[in-house]
């Protein structure tokens, strides 16, 4: 296992925020706090852009970001604290079998460190995560040096082999 390159003792946590539905820049703005509250230290945001919804359609364009965070928590533990603050900001259902809809509040785990999930419920790195502009254009704007820990990237000292699937949406 390769060392994480962010220089922290504690692992960095990348999300990706996004809203089609209701004040979506207030919505994303309180997602990162209550992020910052709960899960571990907001170090990195990106700008939020917009963009069209992905495998579905809507009139509503959503507002996408992406985060970097330094927890204590576990990978499981991040996932039922994003869960938990996505139900307070007013989602009601998850997206399931692939199909999308609209909705407030949707925060994906991407990348936890180097550390390489898969279970029924999260899979890390994110599996489908390059395929979607919508992730990597705010996820590349932060990611730095951390950018080796991208599925498919290689050098001496690692090699990726990802499959998988994410229960989570967009």
């Amino acid at each position: 296992m390769t060392k994480d390159p962010i220089r922290s003792p504690l692992p960095a946590l990348f999300l990706s925020l996004g809203s089609n539905m209701g004040d979506r820049r207030s919505l994303l703005n309180r997602a990162i706090a209550l992020i910052g509250e709960r899960i571990g230290m907001v170090q990195r945001v990106s700008s939020f852009i917009e963009t069209e919804p992905w495998g579905f359609r809507s009139e509503h364009h959503f507002l996408n970001a992406a985060c970097m965070v330094l927890t204590k928590l576990s990978p499981m533990q991040c996932l039922e604290a994003t869960q938990q603050i996505e139900r307070e900001l007013g989602r009601r259902t998850k997206s399931v079998g692939g199909i999308y809809h609209d909705r407030p509040i949707d925060i994906d785990l991407l990348l936890y460190g180097n550390v390489r999930l898969s279970t029924p419920a999260l899979t890390l790195p994110h599996p489908r995560m390059l395929e979607r502009d919508f992730v990597m254009i705010p996820l590349r704007e932060i990611l730095g040096e951390a950018e080796s820990l991208l599925p498919g990237h290689h050098d001496e000292a690692q090699a990726c082999d990802e499959e998988g699937e994410h229960q989570g949406d967009q």
